[in-house]
């Protein structure tokens, strides 16, 4: 009898070790690293890793030669999952969607599989769920139930071997936490199992040219749970975000090989499922009718469109002896560095003040962009005079007090006026060559400009 082989695995990146440490020295993470006894049983299925990205011979040709016409992206029937997944779904291609529990990752994925179900033929595997619950969701959502495949399974040589006889063109994998693989022996949801599952899957997926969605669980800080190897493998990692008192998701792409990354597709929870929000940023300029400090309307740049959001701010005395810095929405490092630069280049010394920030409708913003409009919110705050409600603002600052541009000004600035603004303070780099029809630009070069024209 063969002995069986032990492997020492990071809980956190995967990594392997002939031995076990008390920190993983890739991550730097402790008490990470768990013992994986490895079956040397042979699977029913072969695990030849050669061929794994879909060529199954080694062959040398130019690139001009590959052909490209059996490759045709088509549509998931829902713009919004198009716009993030870079226009529409590849064959072959391993989708990896990851998001908190009760975000909408089953529902999103379900109505995407009903409705493809009625032109090419789809197969939707669950491991979490009988199929009578997700035939329950179904129904209570008003799908079209008479076409989509289902399969309850969770061996994933079982799948691939069904999968051989239904030739599905696209496959969910709900999800890959429950996934086994026979070989190895460690339990479901380990990082072994997650890990091979996955390649494995993958693998799949670019020989047959079947598009394979997996749902992945994140863990307790919002990361994606798994070895980070998971996040290698696969071609797209896109996450559903929203918090538990709004009903809008927030599709986020962090990478795509056949499209750009971080593009934004939102989502309304509904009675009938997810609905699609053609027009965010009208939903996130839901302004109140009182208008009071502190309040300003920012334009941010998400993937390849722009966005309008409203940015708070509130300035108050503080009665710690170390005042607090909350961000919401936002970095409360950044925050803490651009309150730095108020003080040297604005003359605004806030030490003795609470700062709290808050971008309205749960967004988070990532860009730099965001700097002037936060600043000047806590400016308006601080002083406590209202900002125009016809005003946006966009802007880079830096440590020295300069306003920086920043990318794509001449479409916020369309972007805003379609809405209504009339005034705008941008960077002087930003100044557009040709005026914006009913819009009155103030460029400015440095912070303490941008605080004279307030």
């Amino acid at each position: 009898m063969a002995k069986a082989k032990t492997a020492y695995v990071c809980n956190d990146c995967g990594a392997d070790f002939v031995r076990w440490l008390g920190q993983c020295t890739e991550c730097k993470a402790w008490n990470t690293i768990t013992e994986v006894r490895l079956s040397p049983q042979k699977s029913s299925i072969s695990t030849d890793r050669r061929g794994f990205a879909g060529a199954t011979s080694a062959q040398v040709q130019t690139l001009s030669d590959v052909n490209l016409d059996d490759v045709p992206r088509f549509s998931s029937a829902y713009q919004e999952l198009d716009r993030v997944l870079g226009g529409g779904i590849v064959p072959g291609s391993a989708i990896l969607i990851g998001g908190s529990p009760g975000a909408g990752k089953s529902t999103l994925l379900l109505q995407v599989m009903c409705k493809l179900a009625e032109q090419v033929t789809a197969l939707y595997v669950t491991g979490e769920e009988s199929l009578q619950q997700v035939a329950l969701r179904a129904r209570r959502l008003g799908l079209p139930v008479d076409k989509l495949r289902m399969l309850a399974e969770t061996s994933v040589e079982t799948i691939c071997n069904l999968a051989d006889r239904e030739k599905p063109r696209v496959m969910v994998i709900d999800s890959i936490q429950v996934m086994h693989l026979a070989d190895i022996q460690s339990a479901p949801g380990s990082v072994a199992q997650v890990r091979e599952s996955a390649a494995f899957l993958t693998r799949y997926a670019k020989q047959n040219g079947v598009a394979i969605f997996m749902v992945g669980h994140v863990t307790k800080e919002g990361s994606l749970a798994g070895p980070k190897v998971l996040e290698h493998c696969i071609d797209c990692s896109v996450m559903l975000e929203g918090s538990a008192d709004s009903r809008f998701r927030t599709l986020r792409g962090s990478k795509n090989r056949f499209g750009p990354a971080n593009e934004l597709g939102v989502f309304a929870m509904t009675g009938q499922g997810l609905r699609e929000v053609s027009n965010p940023s009208a939903i996130f300029l839901q302004r109140g009718e009182e208008h009071g400090s502190g309040s300003v309307v920012m334009v941010i740049w998400e993937g390849t469109r722009p966005l309008l959001v409203e940015l708070q701010a509130l300035v108050d005395a503080s009665q710690l002896a170390n005042p607090r810095r909350v961000a919401v929405g936002t970095e409360t490092t950044r925050l803490a560095m651009l309150l730095a630069v108020l003080h040297r280049h604005g003359g605004l010394h806030m030490s003795d003040q609470d700062v709290f920030v808050n971008v309205v409708g749960g967004v988070r913003v990532t860009e730099t962009g965001a700097d002037l409009a936060l600043l000047l919110a806590i400016v308006s705050s601080f002083r406590e005079v209202a900002l125009p409600r016809d005003l946006i603002v966009f802007g880079e600052v830096g440590l020295s007090g300069e306003i920086r541009p920043v990318q794509n000004g001449l479409a916020r600035l369309n972007e805003a006026a379609k809405h209504g603004f009339t005034r705008a303070i941008v960077p002087s780099a930003n100044r557009p060559k040709e005026a914006v029809p009913g819009m009155t630009v103030t460029a400015v070069k440095s912070l303490q400009e941008a605080l004279d024209a307030l």
